[in-house]
């Protein structure tokens, strides 16, 4: 059988940043790609999801942590609402 697993983003739950609408999403929704294909057998959905967070990056859309020129700074929610729009 398959083993017990947890999928937690490797910067945690960032509590210096929390309500700031500053944190970065995308950590947490690969994690959630993990659970997937890992532990859900789910294979086909996290290459879904994996494929709408590289388009998101490929688009230009870029948190505060992660900008650079000639990107579009964007917020937390702004950044999980266009990973959400390519999955549909």
């Amino acid at each position: 059988g398959k083993i017990r697993s947890m999928y937690e983003p490797v910067h945690g739950s960032a509590p210096d940043i929390a309500g700031k609408n500053i944190a970065n999403p995308i950590a947490t929704i690969l994690s959630l790609s993990m659970a997937l294909k890992y532990s859900l057998d789910l294979d086909k959905e996290a290459d879904k999801l994996d494929s709408a967070v590289q388009s998101v990056l490929d688009d230009g859309l870029r948190t505060i942590d992660i900008m650079s020129s000639g990107h579009k700074k964007v917020s937390t929610s702004d950044m999980g609402d266009a990973i959400i729009a390519k999955l549909k």
